[in-house]
């Protein structure tokens, strides 16, 4: 289907879609099964997926707790496979389930009010800073739902999707040199927020922010090494 185009237009109306509950879809099967919930304010379709349903859970529970489906995307050639149906179905895009927060994965017009002011923000925003490097990622606050995650980490879609083509040869050399980067979201509605801002501790504030912070980066599996470490030898202190 990636390599010879009247292949691609005979097999298309056969070729099969697997979403994360392990149900298979043709093209129509799937676009009729998700367009209901899954069409944005410009009137694209979002198919949602995962390429490691074990590492990117947290995220697929977020989505299907919205009632959006998501699909199974885990193999080598499904970096350059998802380009190409973008190219191909009219008005639909892909987007990675951890690429976003699950209010931003399709942007629908529903807002919620956010429990913080914006001073407020100002004042936690070095707090939550200091406990991440900068160079590797950006802090910024939304007003999430108070069941979302206090914190999340996401991966911006277009740089992670180049670098992953990259890795498979795909001749995108200036995205695969780059750093990793990533997103720092920090729900302004969820309670343990508030406390972080109502601690009047500095001391008790930073570590507060640290604990959070490594739960997020746990969460992606990118707490690692000493930072590991550290968190879990600080998890047993808070219980103590």
């Amino acid at each position: 289907m990636l390599s010879d185009e009247k292949f691609f237009e005979k097999t298309q109306k056969f070729a099969l879609l697997k979403n994360t509950d392990g149900k298979y879809f043709t093209f129509e099967e799937y676009e009729n099964h998700v367009k209901a919930n899954q069409t944005d304010t410009d009137k694209r379709l979002v198919y949602l997926y995962s390429t490691n349903p074990i590492e990117q859970h947290a995220y697929i529970d977020a989505a299907t707790g919205r009632g959006y489906d998501v699909l199974l995307m885990d193999t080598m050639i499904d970096s350059h496979y998802i380009n190409q149906l973008e190219s191909k179905l009219k008005d639909t895009s892909f987007v990675r389930v951890d690429s976003d927060t699950v209010d931003k994965l399709i942007k629908k017009d529903e807002n919620q009010p956010s429990k913080l002011s914006e001073d407020e923000i100002k004042q936690l925003q070095p707090v939550i800073e200091e406990a991440v490097p900068k160079e590797q990622f950006m802090v910024s606050f939304e007003s999430l739902s108070e069941k979302d995650a206090p914190m999340q980490i996401t991966r911006p879609e277009f740089m992670r999707r180049m670098k992953d083509m990259n890795a498979l040869g795909g001749g995108m050399n200036f995205y695969g040199n780059m750093p990793e980067m990533y997103n720092l979201v920090v729900n302004s509605n969820h309670p343990l927020i508030s406390r972080l801002l109502k601690e009047t501790d500095a001391e008790k504030k930073k570590t507060l922010a640290k604990q959070a912070t490594d739960l997020a980066l746990l969460s992606q599996g990118l707490l690692k090494g000493a930072q590991l470490t550290s968190f879990i030898k600080r998890s047993v202190e808070l219980i103590d």
